[in-house]
């Protein structure tokens, strides 16, 4: 059971409405989506760059939508566990891309990995993996 990107945005509006203040979902796809942060001036850390939270958020909702777009709407997945590694300074001035591919899609258990850049630099900034607990559907 899939959920196509606007049935993921209406129930986001509904359940989770300030997930979408500041992100933008592009695209999602089979096992995947790319969405957009939008940096603001609160997203920044001291050296102008933009802060570890922002891009962990990032990542987080990314693989919430490809989790969603793949397995339909199952509001309570919950992170299980989350793993950053920081590969160079964003750019303060530019929002975050975060593209997001679905590793291992299980009964209980899915795992992907997300890779962030600034919008319009071809080298990541970071790569996070991360997992989502399914909780177990009722018959």
């Amino acid at each position: 059971m899939h959920a196509t990107k606007q049935e993921i945005i209406n129930f986001l509006k509904t359940e989770f409405a300030p997930s979408l203040k500041h992100c933008t979902i592009v695209e999602v796809g089979e096992k995947a989506a790319t969405l957009i942060w939008h940096v603001t001036e609160k997203d920044l850390r001291p050296g102008n760059t933009v802060s570890g939270p922002t891009m962990m958020t990032l990542a987080d909702f990314a693989l919430y939508v490809a989790i969603l777009a793949e397995i339909g709407i199952v509001g309570l997945a919950v992170t299980t566990s989350m793993n950053i590694n920081f590969l160079r300074k964003p750019e303060a001035n530019k929002d975050l891309r975060g593209e997001c591919r679905l590793l291992k899609v299980g009964k209980s258990i899915i795992y992907g990995e997300v890779l962030v850049y600034s919008e319009g630099v071809e080298e990541p900034v970071a790569h996070i993996t991360g997992s989502y607990s399914i909780p177990p559907q009722r018959h």
